[in-house]
């Protein structure tokens, strides 16, 4: 029987192995290797006796070299076995395999990092290299041994994967797959694994207090991402973080005193009384108490009382009658003579000044200077409220209190659709002048007063538009029209562009997929109807704007920007994106100061930049919160000779302060050869319910007149406030008295009461000649309204995709696309930077749609540089790392 049969082995590098066989009682053993026997020279034997048993004991050994395995080409591996002999009989070993033992280089499945929420499962698969024997896994983390045994947690013993059933913050880390046999180790590819912590809201503050003390105004209360704060790049919660409701702080209302009382009858004390209530109203609110007493007390016999308060006249005598009515008479007589002397003295005084004339009278003695009523504040409402669905006034006679401006220079004269206006205008203005006559115009008079209720005006307005009575005042009739681009997109992305609009869209780069395309336009809404399904005290800030077609299926949200016309400035302006929708109603999409997730805005002075992710129609809405509010208005002053006169006119134009609404004013003025006079200025116009006055100044009278009561004209508050991107304008007629004045200088001054003011300086050659068109440095070379591909962008596509390779991937040293965002100022809203699938893709287009009309890309390389500092001094010994390349790429070209 065999004592030890030859054992399995495995040659390592080039060293041969040794198989070794004992057998008792043996007189002869030799080794059979793959069906040949061993020359007997190759063997190695020794014998010896059993003390235990006393048999011979017979040992064999052979060396099995690694080219004999590699030149035994076999249907098996190379085996070898024993063969024992005694004068029992023969005996057979098991076969023992020798194979070359080995490890290859390349695992066949690194483990790739991840990231897994708290508590989430994390499964890391690792395949080891092929080798033999087979190879034996280990996991390392952080360069430290893991192991089962000392963490229930942690499984290593699935099939080489390493399973966390829980993860835990700790749990982060990098971690190694390790393959050993006994020729060497191997290291796989480290998988970087973050858990992270999604954001929870915080519970909601308590509302503030409204933030004004009486009136309509805001209150607001807020939760913060807090409960828990997002860790290593974990979601931020969706939803608002802050929250608005309007609120109405009640105003004080002082006291006031309600009419006396009847006297009480004589009493015995010679005394009669009275009172009254300081209850009309009755103080309110923290309003003040009544000044004064509530009740008086008089003497009703004129002292004549005894000292025992007896009367010291019952009865009076005849002589007290008499003298009386002698009194009355002489009253009568003296009020009499007085009324004679004053009617005759105003008779006299029409008479020294009945030859004062018209043609120097300003507008404002018509409409009383600019204060059209005496208008009194109301105290209850909203003074900012549009509200044009309130019914006018309809017993407002046609009086007009509004600007006399007119439409074109070849209407009527001035006062021909006023023919019922009769006023008799005197005032000191006109005496020192001492005109020649004396203007009388008619007018149907109001007995009512009017409060100054800035709803009420609109409405007023909104009925003398639908009367016909503001034919010479009110917007510029431009027709309704649209203004459209398109072009066809496929996955190099592109822009698009409206030209001298301030209104674009970017569509990125992968947006589209591959191996398709769609054409895509978008069209600016010049008409009014839709519009005025706006409702509240809300005004339009832009153009609206569509872009289509609606079935549009992208990848990631395109980027539009559209110019506006508000002073941003998020203690006086509620400014909201809306949407309209399929029954072509206006709903809110979001408000530009709070989060969202669904949608992106991004505020600057002039625009505003969308991320949006569906097409459709889309419009920026502001609503004033204070009077304190500002929208931007452009001023411009066109002129142009009339053919075959000696008239000139001057058109000045209050729009608001937007490129589209300009080029309104722009393509009007071409039609009819209007020369721009002076660069356009930018006038602010508050929200104070104030009107908008514009006068002609310096007009040389001994070469030009000017038709009467046009030198001052009026633009009412909600004509301004609402003009919907629609060109006011009003004229001045000048008339020169001799041919050879080919000259005109003059100023005009734009103000709003108690407001700022703007002057336009006019100086221009009047001559008539062919009709000209407007100056060049207003008319922008933008003839191209589609740009495709990489020419469309700032960014190269490859720096593009660099970029985001670097920052898209979490990293436990902070660099990843928030890092990016903060440094590039885009780091509000970020949670919804966070739900797309490239964030840093969508940053670096919001980036594109703001720096489009800059030509250097200063700003990118600045922040990338910046980054690139501070992750050198974050890892100084990582410099051979690939991606940091990126932080300077930039910076060199």
């Amino acid at each position: 029987h065999f004592i030890q049969e030859p054992e399995d082995a495995y040659i390592v590098k080039s060293n041969p192995i040794k198989l070794r066989c004992r057998a008792a009682p043996a007189l002869q053993i030799f080794f059979k290797c793959n069906g040949e026997w061993v020359h007997q020279n190759e063997h190695f034997s020794q014998e010896y006796k059993d003390l235990n048993t006393g048999l011979k004991v017979r040992e064999v050994m052979i060396n099995v070299s690694r080219q004999q395995v590699e030149d035994f080409h076999g249907p098996e591996d190379y085996w070898c076995l024993c063969v024992a002999w005694s004068h029992l009989g023969t005996s057979k070993s098991r076969k023992a395999t020798v194979r070359i033992a080995y490890l290859r280089k390349n695992f066949e499945q690194d483990p790739q990092g991840k990231e897994v929420p708290i508590n989430g499962m994390i499964v890391l698969h690792c395949r080891p290299p092929e080798g033999v024997p087979v190879a034996e896994v280990e996991w390392l983390k952080n360069e430290e041994l893991l192991s089962s045994l000392t963490d229930d947690n942690i499984d290593t013993r699935a099939d080489h994967n390493l399973i966390i059933n829980e993860a835990r913050l700790s749990d982060s880390g990098n971690y190694t797959c390790l393959a050993s046999n006994i020729v060497a180790k191997r290291r796989s590819a480290t998988a970087t694994v973050i858990v992270f912590v999604n954001g929870g809201w915080s519970l909601w503050t308590e509302w503030s207090p409204c933030n004004v003390p009486c009136g309509r105004g805001v209150q607001k209360r807020s939760r913060t991402c807090t409960n828990p704060a997002p860790l290593n790049g974990g979601a931020f919660c969706e939803g608002m973080s802050v929250q608005k409701i309007t609120c109405n702080a009640l105003c004080p209302i002082d006291g006031s005193w309600d009419e006396w009382s009847e006297w009480t009858l004589c009493s015995s004390q010679c005394e009669k009384q009275r009172s009254r209530e300081c209850n009309s109203p009755a103080p309110r609110h923290r309003g003040k108490m009544c000044e004064g007493n509530s009740e008086a007390t008089e003497n009703c016999t004129d002292g004549l009382c005894t000292q025992n308060r007896k009367l010291l006249h019952d009865v009076k005598p005849q002589s007290m009658d008499s003298s009386n009515d002698v009194a009355l008479y002489s009253g009568l007589g003296a009020g009499i003579i007085a009324v004679v002397i004053l009617v005759i003295a105003i008779m006299l005084y029409r008479k020294n000044h009945n030859e004062y004339g018209e043609d120097v009278i300003d507008s404002s003695a018509l409409t009383g200077g600019f204060q059209s009523f005496n208008f009194k504040t109301t105290r209850q409402g909203n003074p900012l409220l549009l509200n044009s669905s309130m019914q006018p006034n309809l017993t407002v006679g046609r009086t007009y209190s509004t600007p006399l401006c007119f439409q074109d220079s070849t209407d009527k004269e001035l006062f021909d659709p006023l023919p019922d206006i009769k006023v008799k205008v005197q005032s000191s203005f006109m005496v020192s002048l001492g005109v020649a006559e004396r203007a009388e115009f008619h007018a149907k008079a109001s007995t009512e007063t009017f409060p100054r209720d800035l709803s009420q005006d609109y409405s007023i307005t909104t009925h003398r538009r639908k009367q016909g009575l503001l034919t010479l005042n009110g917007p510029f009739s431009t027709g309704k029209k649209q203004l459209r681009t398109n072009g066809v997109f496929g996955h190099p992305g592109g822009r698009l562009v409206v030209p001298n609009t301030g209104v674009s869209l970017l569509v990125p780069h992968g947006a589209v997929a591959e191996n398709m395309s769609w054409e895509m336009y978008m069209v600016i809404n010049q008409g009014e109807a839709s519009v005025q399904t706006l409702e509240g005290c809300e005004i339009l800030l832009g153009p609206e704007v569509m872009y289509a077609p609606p079935g549009l299926d992208l990848s990631c949200p395109v980027a539009m920007t559209i110019a506006h016309c508000a002073k941003v400035d998020t203690e006086n302006w509620n400014i909201q994106l809306k949407r309209k929708t399929q029954d072509s109603k206006w709903e809110e999409v979001m408000s530009v100061e709070e989060e969202s997730t669904s949608c992106y805005c991004l505020m600057d002075s002039t625009s505003c930049h969308l991320l949006l992710d569906q097409p459709g129609s889309y419009a920026l809405v502001g609503e004033p919160l204070t009077q304190a509010a500002v929208k931007r208005l452009k001023l411009a002053v066109f002129g142009s000779m009339e053919a075959g006169s000696m008239s000139y006119s001057l058109r000045v134009y209050c729009v608001d302060d937007t490129p589209h609404a300009f080029q309104v004013v722009v393509a009007a003025e071409k039609t009819r050869g209007g020369q721009l006079l002076e660069e356009p200025k930018m006038l602010p116009f508050q929200a104070n319910t104030f009107s908008l006055q514009v006068s002609i100044q310096d007009v040389p009278q001994f070469l030009w007149s000017i038709k009467p009561f046009t030198t001052c004209q009026e633009f009412s508050f909600p004509q301004v406030w609402c003009s919907n991107q629609q060109p006011l304008h009003c004229a001045f007629s000048l008339e020169r008295y001799s041919p050879a004045t080919t000259q005109l200088s003059c100023k005009i001054s734009v103000r709003q009461v108690k407001g700022q003011e703007q002057i336009l300086q006019v100086y221009t050659a009047v001559a008539e000649t062919e009709k000209e068109s407007v100056p060049f440095f207003m008319q922008t070379d933008c003839t191209i309204t589609s740009q495709t591909g990489p020419k469309a962008f700032k960014i190269p596509v490859s720096i593009r995709q660099r970029i985001c390779a670097t920052f898209d991937t979490a990293n436990a040293k902070g660099k990843d696309w928030q890092l990016l965002a903060q440094k590039l100022h885009l780091d509000r809203n970020l949670g919804y930077f966070a739900k797309q699938r490239s964030p840093s893709a969508v940053i670096l287009s919001l980036w594109e749609a703001r720096h489009q009309d800059t030509a250097d890309l200063d700003s990118l390389a600045s922040a990338l540089e910046e980054i690139g500092k501070i992750h050198s001094k974050i890892s100084p010994n990582d410099q051979d790392e690939p991606e940091q390349n990126v932080f300077f790429v930039l910076c060199r070209s």
